[in-house]
This record gives C-alpha cells, sequence and structure tokens, in this order.
C-alpha cells in the first residue's frame, strides 16, 4: 500500500473547499483497490480574517467582496449546490447537503481552525471527522461558526469530547499554532483554497471533481 500526504488547506466558510474535500474523498475510495492511500492533514486558511463576531449576510458579502450582483450570487449558489452533490455521492460520508440561501451568513473561522487543530492532536481521522461536522454546520444547518456552543456541538457530532472542545475554545488554546501555520501556507504562495498539496509538492488547486484528483493521485503514486 502507497500512502500519502496530503494537506488540505482550506477554510470552513468556503463552498469550494466542500467540493474538493467530496471530490477528494471519492478519488482516494477509488483508488484504493490499486494500492493507495493518503492521510489527510487540513491546514488553516481563513477567507475573511477581519470578520465581525456577529458576520455577515452572505449576498451582501459577495456583492461587496466581489462585485456579483445578488441574481449572480443566487446562480452561484445553485450551481455549488449541485456539484457539492455529485461530488459527495460516493464518498464516504456523503451525501452532503448545500443549504445555504440568500439570508445565509458567513462567519469569522479562527476558533473552528483552533478546534480542528486539536482534533489533528489526536489523529488523521478525528481532525477529518470534525472537519466534516463543522462544513455540515454551516453549508447544511445554517449555523454560526463563532458561537462557541455550535462549535461544541460540531464537536461532539463528530465523536469527540465536547467538554475538552469547550476548554479549547474558551482558553485560547492552539491560536499560536494557527497563526503561525496560516504564515507557513501564506509563505509557501497559497493564496486561494482549496489549495490540495500532495507529498509536499504537488498541487492541485480549486474544487476538482472526483476524476481530477484521481488521475493526479495516480500519477503522483506512479512517480513515488
Amino acid at each position: 500500500m502507497k500512502t500519502l500526504t496530503i494537506d488540505f488547506v482550506s477554510d470552513v466558510v468556503c463552498p469550494w473547499c466542500a467540493v474538493g474535500l467530496g471530490g477528494l474523498e471519492t478519488a482516494l475510495e477509488r483508488v484504493k483497490a490499486d494500492g493507495i492511500d493518503a492521510e489527510i492533514r487540513f491546514q488553516p486558511f481563513e477567507l475573511n480574517p477581519q470578520m465581525a463576531p456577529e458576520g455577515e449576510n452572505i449576498t451582501e458579502h459577495i456583492v461587496r467582496k466581489y462585485g456579483s450582483t445578488p441574481e449572480q450570487s443566487a446562480a452561484n449558489r445553485a450551481m455549488i449546490h449541485d456539484r457539492a452533490a455529485e461530488a459527495w455521492a460516493e464518498a464516504p460520508g456523503g451525501p452532503f447537503q448545500m443549504a445555504m440561501g440568500e439570508d445565509s451568513r458567513i462567519w469569522n473561522t479562527f476558533d473552528a481552525h483552533r478546534l480542528i487543530h486539536w482534533a489533528g492532536t489526536l489523529g488523521p481521522a478525528e481532525q477529518k471527522a470534525l472537519k466534516t461536522a463543522l462544513l455540515r454546520t454551516h453549508f447544511s444547518d445554517n449555523r454560526s461558526l463563532a458561537d462557541s456552543v455550535v462549535l461544541a456541538d460540531a464537536a461532539e457530532a463528530a465523536g469527540l469530547d465536547r467538554a475538552k472542545a469547550v476548554e479549547v475554545l474558551a482558553d485560547d488554546l492552539y491560536a499560536a499554532e494557527v497563526r503561525a501555520d496560516e504564515d507557513l501556507w501564506r509563505g509557501r504562495g497559497i493564496n486561494s483554497v482549496p489549495a490540495v498539496v500532495v507529498e509536499g509538492k504537488y498541487l492541485i488547486s480549486g474544487g476538482q471533481p472526483a476524476e481530477v484528483f484521481e488521475q493526479a493521485l495516480r500519477k503522483i503514486a506512479a512517480e513515488g
């Protein structure tokens, strides 16, 4: 079995990151029969590090940040809804429901990244479970990722120790580590997400479909 190391640089309010994770997970399921496996490490990236605690309406945010019209924003949400459903159709833990609407909000995610870092100290399976739970909390349940109770709920849903998650959130644990990791990946030229870095040197950018990930993983494994 050839085990690849994958750094998945992303944010939990990034819809294309949710799409990309579903595509990657599907691809990994497909290549297992050929003796290819992977350990995924989730790395932090904040799309909106200056976002206020109360968040921002998603339509207003997209219009302000990207210059899109409300109509374009709605069309983009519909497209992402379909892409996410397709990406997660075969993925472990699927399906994945994108329930974002014009009244949904986007949040500051620094505390979510601290929690993901903590989960990573427990193991890759625990970290992946929490990452997926947080994506569902935001995109499927439309709950606030700026709310410590909601974050603790996600940790519990992922099978992690809720009391420990509350402690991490209350004591500002892992803040320095998350900042250092964010600086590291920015220093390596990552300025948009998802960025999927395989074996520390092969970059796959964007919310790619499973077929793109599958082809890349097979090629990288063969070269290794």
